[in-house]
């Protein structure tokens, strides 16, 4: 009989996460939206959805729409029922058609981003996660030009070792991320500090012209090949395809408090199956409380406190935006399936 009841509570468990795995219409969504500069689409999905994770399911690509996959300000959405479900597809400016030539545009807007771009633009484009031994082998700032131990854009600099390429990034050693349960070593954040180009080499002494800096170059900080990657706004809000669990390990700038619009790291990567666009559900930890009849110290459940969506994944570890936070948050706050 107990393995019956077993058996029925899985099964309802199984059809109840069945039954919220799908999207969820907000009741208050729109019927129609304009898109307006300085949206995004989690912006948009959270318009319409209780979900917005669920928007690729509910996005409707209409092939007589130019660029039909990016949404640009003073785009129309609708939302429709085909075949009963929902969607939200674009829709034309206005009724009206016109039999005559015309020349055939794009918008002169960039279309919006998943999220907002500004406040990941230097972890997309130069902050990466490299292994202590390739930080450590790469040439290394000896000073400025005229003596100088500090450098910014315009300047000259000399650095020793061999020239990783004509267009290099001047980065700084900064946090070193291990797992907080096994003490696996997850990653080296290499900080970028600033850009140039190689204009001399001399033996293995190199000399670097900066084009531009976010902050003082100093002596001892190592060059790495500038890869100049692009924003990227292709990835959407979806779910991992794996059950994961993990934990927020760091944020950036080094608060105690964590809140909306910050960046964190995460224990889990792309081995655990996370990729970028994939939302994550953040959990409160509990309070620890001593139990006043045993005296036993115990932990309360974890609370769902936020939202994050991981906009750069590694191997071992991750890069997540907080879009939602419900309440104050905390490096060691649990991190799982939304």
């Amino acid at each position: 009989m107990r393995k019956l009841l077993y058996a029925l509570a899985a099964t309802t468990l199984l059809i109840t996460s069945w039954a919220h795995a799908a999207p969820e219409l907000r009741s208050d969504h729109p019927e129609r939206y304009t898109v307006v500069k300085g949206d995004t689409l989690w912006d948009i999905s959270g318009r319409f959805l209780n979900n917005p994770w669920y928007w690729p399911e509910i996005w409707h690509v209409n092939p007589q729409v130019a660029n039909p996959h990016l949404i640009y300000p003073g785009d129309r959405l609708a939302l429709v029922y085909i075949d009963g479900k929902p969607r939200i597809t674009k829709v034309a400016s206005n009724n009206v058609v016109k039999l005559s030539p015309k020349v055939r545009s794009e918008p002169i807007d960039t279309p919006i981003p998943a999220i907002p771009l500004d406040a990941i633009g230097s972890f997309l484009t130069d902050t990466r996660i490299v292994s202590p031994e390739e930080i450590s082998g790469a040439p290394y700032v000896l000073e400025g030009e005229d003596g100088r131990i500090i450098t910014g854009a315009g300047d000259k600099l000399y650095a020793r070792g061999e020239k990783p390429a004509d267009k290099v990034g001047i980065f700084r050693r900064s946090k070193e991320f291990r797992d907080p349960d096994t003490g696996e070593f997850l990653g080296l954040e290499a900080r970028s500090i600033a850009r140039g180009d190689v204009a001399r080499e001399n033996g293995d002494v190199l000399t670097v012209n900066l084009t531009s800096s976010n902050e003082e170059v100093r002596i001892g900080d190592r060059l790495l090949v500038s890869e100049d990657r692009r924003l990227t706004t292709s990835f959407v809000p979806s779910a991992p395809s794996e059950e994961i669990e993990g934990e927020m390990i760091s944020v950036d700038g080094g608060v105690s408090q964590i809140g909306q619009f910050d960046v964190v790291a995460i224990n889990r990567g792309t081995r655990e199956g996370l990729e970028a666009g994939n939302v994550m559900a953040v959990l409160k930890s509990g309070n620890l409380v001593r139990d006043p009849v045993t005296g036993e110290t115990i932990e309360l459940p974890s609370e769902r406190a936020g939202l994050l969506m991981v906009f750069q994944a590694y191997e071992k570890m991750s890069y997540g935006l907080v879009l939602q936070a419900s309440r104050v948050l905390t490096v060691g706050d649990k991190v799982t399936n939304p």
